[in-house]
């Protein structure tokens, strides 16, 4: 099998739910642009995936990776995969363009062998319960009617992005924890917003609430920092998320004892292969590694990988919207289609493409 085309198509909408992130950082753009690569090969079967950015992922399939990628093998997934680290080495690539091709190469492979992808992968389970991954409200009391709405739609687990702000933050987490009651799960996402002192004094007060993990506190460029944090705190503390080197980063934090759980994801690290990677490394350290984010991607890594633990769902707005893949009962089922499940009417996205190649 060879690829003997490829395309990419940028749409760009208006945002339909705008949401804020912490404090001094916006949510998200007035528009959404994304950018989606669809690989064709000789034997009829397509390999698609999407990336969140518009105009940068179109320069770079069209400058750097289509002429490579032109008559190679998609089966080959283990040599693309590093030709393509050889590729970053000269143009510096954005983490999410490592990871789009090798979803769509992983797309054609599953395609192939007429399975869901999650199947092709080894397979663990055929459903995952969700947690409701907060974006950020404006008082505590929004937060605690947030967290009532995502109870009264099945949700046992939630997860804070707060205000950035140490001692407001853990006086919201405290408060959610008495509002809960003992038996949800609650965790706390800094979103890297933290010093070392910051980070220290909010991780005892998710301690005291018995939180299930504190993520990402400080940005992750010390490795010698989150060391010290995990040697001070009992809490796990949830790292690498995005660090850069997929799993020879995640290996340095791990074995520096820098973090007692870690994140992987298509997104973040390489694709579906270097999540892959990232959830094995951990799973011989007895660690878990919990997928990040949304997405078709993200589901199928979840059902694959056996020490991730939940798959994460954001809730954009109040009163809250749950993206239609979560079920009345929280829980996220397998997909059937062979492949990652992309549903892409190719006449339709031509049509309302704003560049294409």
């Amino acid at each position: 099998m060879k690829i003997i085309a490829v395309h990419a198509y940028s749409t760009r909408a208006k945002t339909e739910i705008p949401f804020v992130w912490r404090q001094g950082l916006p949510g998200n753009d007035p528009f959404t642009e994304v950018t989606w690569l669809r690989l064709v090969t000789d034997a009829g079967i397509e390999g698609w995936s999407c990336a969140v950015r518009g105009a940068i992922a179109l320069d770079l399939i069209n400058r750097r990776l289509k002429d490579w990628l032109i008559g190679k093998d998609p089966l080959m997934k283990e040599l693309l995969w590093h030709e393509l680290w050889e590729l970053d080495r000269i143009e510096e690539f954005p983490m999410y363009m490592m990871g789009v091709v090798d979803a769509a190469l992983w797309d054609i492979t599953a395609k192939a062998a007429k399975l869901p992808l999650y199947q092709l992968l080894g397979g663990y389970r055929h459903e995952i319960e969700a947690y409701a991954s907060t974006v950020t409200y404006a008082t505590t009391a929004e937060f605690l009617d947030v967290a009532d709405q995502c109870l009264a739609r099945g949700f046992r687990a939630i997860k804070l992005h707060a205000w950035g702000d140490a001692r407001k933050d853990a006086a919201l987490c405290q408060a959610l924890r008495k509002h809960v009651g003992p038996d949800i799960a609650l965790m706390y996402d800094g979103s890297a917003g933290f010093d070392p002192y910051d980070a220290l004094y909010l991780g005892r007060a998710l301690e005291e609430a018995d939180y299930l993990w504190y993520e990402e506190p400080m940005r992750e460029f010390s490795i010698g920092a989150y060391r010290r944090l995990c040697d001070q705190l009992d809490i796990p503390v949830l790292a690498a998320e995005t660090s850069d080197g997929c799993h020879y980063n995640v290996a340095d934090f791990i074995q520096q004892g820098a973090a007692d759980m870690v994140r992987t994801s298509w997104f973040y690290k390489g694709g579906i292969t270097g999540a892959l990677r990232v959830a094995h490394l951990a799973d011989s350290f007895q660690l878990s590694a919990e997928v990040h984010g949304m997405g078709v991607e993200n589901t199928h890594l979840c059902l694959a990988i056996r020490n991730n633990h939940y798959y994460e769902t954001l809730i954009k707005a109040n009163p809250i919207v749950v993206e239609p893949s979560i079920g009345p009962d929280a829980k996220v089922r397998a997909p059937a289609a062979p492949g990652l499940g992309y549903d892409v009417d190719l006449k339709t996205l031509e049509k309302i493409a704003v560049a294409k190649l």
